[in-house]
């Protein structure tokens, strides 16, 4: 019988299995240490728990892990695999003799089949228009723009908890906007801070700016606070925050004010009159967490602020003067009769100057399979025709451009002060001049900040007096794997990928510029970003995430301690591989 998908070309549905299957072999060669054949060769995988081989042409082999393949088949039946059957044959393999495991072999399968079915109707959509919703407005373009999700991801796109109904207002993907629930709280529940002296907030403190932002009239006294509708919702179904709302310490208002534009993370809003974002709670696991805020991470986002007015960035400005930490300069939440958090809460981000013509490197590189190339690959393309300059010489310099101007400061920020950031491509906002060159790099996050403990010293001394940090102080080694995935693996790598497998450059070529601005920060660095960065160049294998991995093994990364937030295995550096 032949069955007719609702709703969405038969040609989107097609690209998003291939996307699928393409996420769920990257991580499994990657995570089980599996070689890739070269391209027109055969990828085979013995299954043995399933009694199995999967084998998959191999259309493109990448040193930095964007392999794409054919549509992979069992080998003996010669059987087409769509991604469901893949995902269950792989999740399989991979709890063999853990009984106990079973229902995350049901969890993954059903968020991997979730997530193909997203992608195909992102693609559906945009294939039929592509017009922007805020024309000019690059930074909320490339926001809009992760059709596919994290391409070594299991389950990029799976959103547990939102209908279809409700995606089309919520997802970035699809262009949706919506307005704030709002809520009125009575004082004694609410806590909050703010750094007055911010642009953004021009002296307002948090609940001031939240009165203004909802245009609502509240009893004097009364607090306002803003909720994603999906949080809103789901916050009356839990005891603890029912019994506030039953108890009057907080009413529910309904939806209020203008539209907001969720970006790339879902829960983090924009709107492009606001001179602030909000970074709300949103309870549904999107990739490996729950996205609810931390009492740790609000207060954190104004720790950041008081350092960076301390100084903390002074010696990598200097030296990089477009580097720029987007800051968080208040916050606000409601907190039960306990003293926890209740998920009501938000923290307050800057919209800097410039920042509509900065884009998160995550937008740029991200693929858009049949609709046209990536913004990246579109980019270099009209560099070299305005030029006449050949085009893989153009890839070459803008990747180079790219590790002295993005890549350098961070790693020059963690050589000068033991902060590392979190800093992979959804974090990274990248600053092009007019024609399409990167100028600097920018950062956002309240969370991804690492501290490693001999930086502490001096970060406490720039705090003045104060004896803790809520940094995420971990071991210097600890820190040095992390950057090596963040950074290096997720962050720098990314270019070399969409412009290779958009057939620039050649992947060899590209790397030979990561090398070369590599070795150029050991000569203008510290250190610390000597060590750090001679390790990338000469170590034949790196520590890297493994996604499938930490899915499989159910960790919130959220919640998770620090030295074992994610599971970490050793793969083969790129750049050995690539010389």
């Amino acid at each position: 019988m032949t069955v007719t998908l609702p709703a969405v070309e038969r040609d989107a549905w097609t690209l998003a299995e291939n996307a699928g299957t393409d996420a769920l072999l990257r991580c499994w060669t990657r995570e089980r240490g599996l070689a890739v054949p070269p391209e027109g060769q055969i990828l085979d995988i013995p299954l043995p728990a399933s009694g199995v081989r999967v084998r998959a042409v191999v259309h493109y082999r990448s040193a930095v892990g964007w392999h794409h393949f054919g549509t992979p088949y069992l080998a003996d039946v010669n059987q087409p695999l769509e991604t469901v059957s893949l995902a269950t044959l792989l999740a399989r393999e991979a709890t063999a003799g853990h009984p106990e495991a079973a229902l995350t072999l049901t969890d993954l399968v059903a968020r991997a089949a979730e997530s193909v079915r997203r992608v195909a109707g992102f693609l559906n959509q945009r294939r039929a228009d592509e017009t922007p919703v805020v024309p000019g407005d690059a930074f909320l373009e490339a926001e809009q723009g992760l059709l596919l999700g994290h391409l070594l991801h299991p389950a990029p796109k799976s959103r547990d908890g939102i209908c279809d109904s409700d995606a089309a207002d919520w997802s970035p993907e699809l262009r949706g906007s919506f307005a704030l629930e709002w809520f009125a709280a009575d004082p004694a529940v609410v806590r909050h801070d703010a750094v007055l002296s911010s642009p953004a907030l021009a002296g307002r403190d948090a609940p001031t700016l939240m009165r203004q932002l909802s245009g609502l009239s509240v009893a004097p006294g009364q607090i306002l606070l803003p909720a994603h509708p999906w949080q809103a919702r789901d916050l009356l179904r839990r005891p603890a925050f029912r019994a506030l709302v039953d108890s009057g310490a907080v009413t529910p208002l309904g939806a209020a004010g203008p539209r907001w534009y969720p970006t790339s993370s879902l829960r983090t809003v924009y709107h492009p009159d606001q001179p602030v974002m909000l970074k709300l709670s949103l309870g549904l696991r999107i990739t490996n967490s729950r996205r609810e805020n931390t009492a740790t991470e609000l207060v954190r986002g104004l720790e950041v602020h008081r350092l960076l007015d301390a100084g903390l960035t002074t010696e990598v400005s200097r030296a990089y003067p477009g580097f720029r930490i987007v800051r968080d300069p208040a916050w606000l939440a409601v907190f039960t009769p306990e003293g926890t958090l209740s998920h009501l809460d938000v923290s307050v981000r800057e919209v800097p100057p410039g920042l509509t013509g900065v884009r998160c490197l995550a937008g740029l590189v991200a693929p858009r399979p049949g609709i046209g190339p990536s913004t990246l690959a579109a980019l270099v393309t009209g560099l070299a025709k305005a030029s006449g300059r050949d085009v893989v010489e153009v890839a070459r310099e803008w990747v180079r451009r790219y590790i002295d101007r993005v890549l350098a400061p961070m790693v020059y920020l963690y050589a000068t002060t033991g902060v590392g950031l979190e800093a992979h491509q959804q974090n990274t906002l990248v600053a092009l001049d007019t024609v399409g060159w990167p100028e600097a790099g920018w950062f956002r996050d309240n969370q991804g900040y690492y501290l490693a403990e001999s930086g502490l010293p001096g970060v406490l001394q720039l705090l003045a007096g104060a004896t803790s940090s809520t940094l995420a102080i971990v071991d210097d080694a600890i820190v040095d794997d992390r950057l090596t995935y963040y950074l290096f693996f997720n962050q720098a790598l990314a270019p070399v990928g969409a412009l290779g497998t958009a057939g620039i450059a050649p992947e060899p070529v590209l790397l030979a510029a990561v090398r070369d601005g590599l070795r150029d920060i050991q000569r203008r660095g510290h250190d610390t970003a000597r060590g750090l960065v001679e390790r990338w160049l000469t170590a034949d294998r790196l520590p890297c995430k493994g996604n499938l991995l930490t899915r499989i093994a159910g960790i919130d990364e959220v919640l998770a301690p620090l030295d074992a937030q994610s599971v970490y295995l050793n793969v083969p550096n790129p750049l050995r591989e690539a010389e």
